[in-house]
């Protein structure tokens, strides 16, 4: 039986139980077992990983483990390695309009199975937005992130922190709904969608060309400003 020792940063102390929290873990394996294989089995996925260093060397996740190896696990470093377009799973339908608010692109299904999200990750490169471990850790899944709250508005304060997506952001650029690019619309061809008050009170209006839902600047408008404002509190 071989033996590694791991330390983590606090940073990863979330996904570890709480005796194993802030000390040196010792694990024991057999066989040839990865640096990946290993962390995850205690509980970290892949995606949250950042440096390792191996004997004070750097190392990637395939590393396979020698007996002896002191490993130092850092957290996954903030920003945006690739372009911000997410997938997200069934439990994350706020946090999904809240990012399609700021204007990212966020395929979101509320019936969506853990096989069909893997498949669509193997075509279309995206940061996968799941607290489901277990599916962080597939292989196909390179770009990942856990939100830590369970509360939407702190997922959504997570994430734009995290991926450091507030310069990135084009607000109210794209439906909440449906996830389309909006385009803007004249008043005359909106009538019929429109009630009383917003006719009398409001000229601008977007469109989303796939599922026609209109927008306009009404109080829903201030609210979503009043949470990109909190952003930076």
């Amino acid at each position: 039986m071989s033996t590694a020792q791991f330390h983590f940063q606090p940073e990863l102390d979330y996904f570890l139980s709480a005796a194993r929290r802030g000390k040196v873990i010792l694990v024991s394996f057999k066989g040839q077992q990865s640096l990946k294989h290993l962390i995850e089995s205690l509980g970290v996925p892949h995606t949250e990983v950042g440096a390792l260093l191996v004997n004070g060397r750097f190392a990637s996740l395939d590393r396979i483990t020698q007996s002896g190896d002191q490993v130092e696990v850092q957290p996954a470093p903030h920003g945006c390695s690739v372009e911000p377009r997410f997938l997200l799973d069934n439990h994350l339908g706020r946090l999904a309009a809240y990012l399609r608010m700021l204007g990212f692109d966020c395929l979101y299904q509320n019936d969506f199975q853990d096989d069909q999200i893997a498949e669509i990750l193997a075509d279309d490169r995206r940061i996968l937005l799941t607290r489901d471990r277990r599916l962080l850790m597939r292989k196909v899944v390179q770009y990942g992130y856990c939100p830590r709250s369970l509360e939407p508005n702190e997922q959504f304060r997570e994430v734009v922190r995290h991926f450091e997506l507030e310069p990135l952001a084009r607000p109210f650029h794209r439906c909440l709904r449906c996830n389309a690019v909006l385009e803007p619309v004249e008043k005359s061809a909106v009538l019929d969608h429109l009630e009383p008050k917003t006719k009398l009170y409001y000229n601008e209006f977007a469109i989303c060309p796939q599922c026609d839902q209109v927008y306009w600047k009404g109080s829903h408008y201030e609210r979503m400003q009043s949470l990109i404002a909190g952003l930076s509190r």
